[in-house]
């Protein structure tokens, strides 16, 4: 009777431990991307005949060197007024004529993308689920607590942005599952859960290690950008806030520049999803499924339409006399529908291995059934031979090569 007394208070104490883990005050929910083109950091120092004026005149000067720096025409300033959305105040001092700030400017994309032309539009990347890290006297937090961090990360405006950020917001269970910890871990199968939990195709981590000279002074900020299951280095810079009031607008700089550090390494096709991860779902992805399925069916049709070939010549063997039975045609060999899934990080990738799986022997077809460029696009080919021949001629021609159900990965 003791004992059993003592396992239900054990239960109920692990339960309320447990139930404390998961509680309180954590999670914060990440602001709706907007397409708008958004162009912050820029520094204004006007005057005017009082504050109100000096003011004005800065927003519009902060809108003419936002509308120079994305390259955009010249116009008047009447019409550039009609193109801005919103003016954002990331930082400003007002004096009684005088008017110094830091501003943001955010550009309606509807109205200004046909001016831009190219320029209005970007390629994006692979979903990347966002695990920001904030280091303070030597522990290392993420969604166990609200912090500043975290909430530069969920309250930024990433919609013009190259990268397509996948933010958790950190509550429930979410504050067990994503921890510093979990970084360093190198289970692709571990991962692969993660990602298909948040519909994402890699992971990257943006690390704030923040150091207080004195409690509500100032702060300086060691920041390190880190990507994919391996946890691999990026890039990394370092800012000062003269004290505790300025750490916001300081991380919320330091967000605007690891996105600059992604984009370029995007851009220069070293941010892309790891293959390994990618090959590892060929099976669940929906549209390798999809594809197939469309190979399952039309491999059935192929074997219906040789066996229906077969029972003619059989027929006409057993009507025709010993002497005037036909020598036996050799018989075709059946093309077979596979789905190819391919690492694709930029343009050039992505046409050099349409052609070389095209030149591959055995190879009749070859069309890309689902593009993404700076990720993994899927192609569907029609091979003369198994699955096992086609893995062992790409091999040949330099791929490396992952054999699933009736499908391939392959990367160079």
């Amino acid at each position: 009777m003791a004992l059993a007394a003592a396992l239900s208070l054990l239960a109920l104490v692990a339960g309320a431990a447990l139930w404390a883990q998961v509680s309180g005050d954590r999670g914060i929910a990440p602001v709706a991307s907007s397409s708008d083109i958004a162009v912050g950091g820029i520094e204004v120092n006007t005057t005017g005949e009082d504050a109100e004026d000096a003011r004005t005149n800065g927003y519009r000067e902060a809108q003419r060197l936002a509308w120079e720096k994305i390259g955009g025409p010249e116009i008047s300033d009447a019409q550039l007024d009609s193109l801005v959305a919103a003016i954002v105040v990331e930082e400003e001092h007002i004096g009684p004529r005088r008017y110094v700030a830091r501003l943001g400017v955010i550009f309606d994309r509807q109205r200004a993308g046909s001016l831009l032309g190219a320029g209005g539009e970007r390629a994006r990347s692979a979903p990347m689920l966002t695990l920001p890290v904030m280091i303070s006297g030597g522990t290392a937090t993420m969604f166990e607590t609200r912090n500043p961090w975290q909430r530069a990360w969920a309250e930024y405006q990433f919609g013009s942005s190259s990268i397509d950020y996948v933010r958790p917001a950190g509550s429930g269970g979410e504050s067990l599952l994503l921890t510093y910890g979990q970084t360093g871990r190198r289970s692709r199968a571990w991962w692969n859960g993660i990602l298909d939990q948040f519909g994402a195709a890699d992971v990257i981590v943006p690390i704030a290690d923040l150091t207080w000279q004195w409690p509500g002074g100032p702060v300086e900020g060691h920041f390190v950008a880190r990507y994919g299951p391996d946890n691999r280095f990026l890039g990394e810079f370092t800012m000062r806030a003269d004290s505790a009031a300025q750490l916001p607008a300081m991380l919320t700089r330091a967000v605007a520049r690891f996105d600059q550090i992604f984009s370029a390494a995007l851009a220069a096709g070293t941010l892309r999803p790891d293959p390994t991860l990618a090959l590892e779902n060929i099976e669940i992805s929906p549209i390798v499924r999809a594809v197939l399925d469309e190979a399952a069916r039309a491999e059935s049709e192929d074997r219906e339409a040789a066996a229906e070939r077969t029972r003619q010549r059989d027929v006409e063997r057993e009507a025709s006399t010993p002497e005037t039975v036909p020598t036996p045609e050799p018989t075709a060999a059946v093309s077979q529908v596979f789905a190819i899934q391919i690492a694709t990080p930029d343009a050039a990738a992505y046409d050099n291995a349409l052609s070389l799986i095209r030149g591959t022997p055995g190879i009749t077809s070859a069309n890309y059934t689902s593009t993404a460029v700076g990720g993994n696009s899927v192609m569907r080919v029609w091979y003369s031979g198994e699955l096992a021949t086609l893995a062992d001629a790409l091999r040949s021609r330099g791929w490396s090569v992952n054999v699933g159900q009736q499908a391939l990965g392959i990367s160079r």
